[in-house]
């Protein structure tokens, strides 16, 4: 099992975009005991993760509970330098 961080960066190697939301929707099966799954650390992790230039804004919309989702995705040079550190 990768670290926690490494498999919401390599999450985005694999989906066109996703937010926080989706992102702990897909690992929650595997590492769904771990306590950094909730919103706000895997928010962060995406935020370091798009000032570390491996992944970008693409969108933000309210939710139906009016809370904001901003939605990531890996661009061409982020994917490439998370599969050449991150092996499936």
């Amino acid at each position: 099992m990768k670290p926690l961080n490494y498999a919401i960066l390599k999450h985005f190697t694999k989906v066109k975009e996703a937010c926080a939301e989706d992102v702990i929707e897909a690992l929650k099966d595997e590492y769904g005991d771990f306590k950094a799954l909730n919103k706000d650390d895997v928010l962060l992790a995406l935020m370091t993760a798009e000032a570390n230039g491996l992944l970008e804004e693409t969108r933000f919309e309210m939710d139906q509970a009016g809370q904001l989702r901003i939605y990531y995705h890996a661009h061409e040079e982020g994917a490439a330098t998370i599969n050449k550190y991150i092996k499936d």
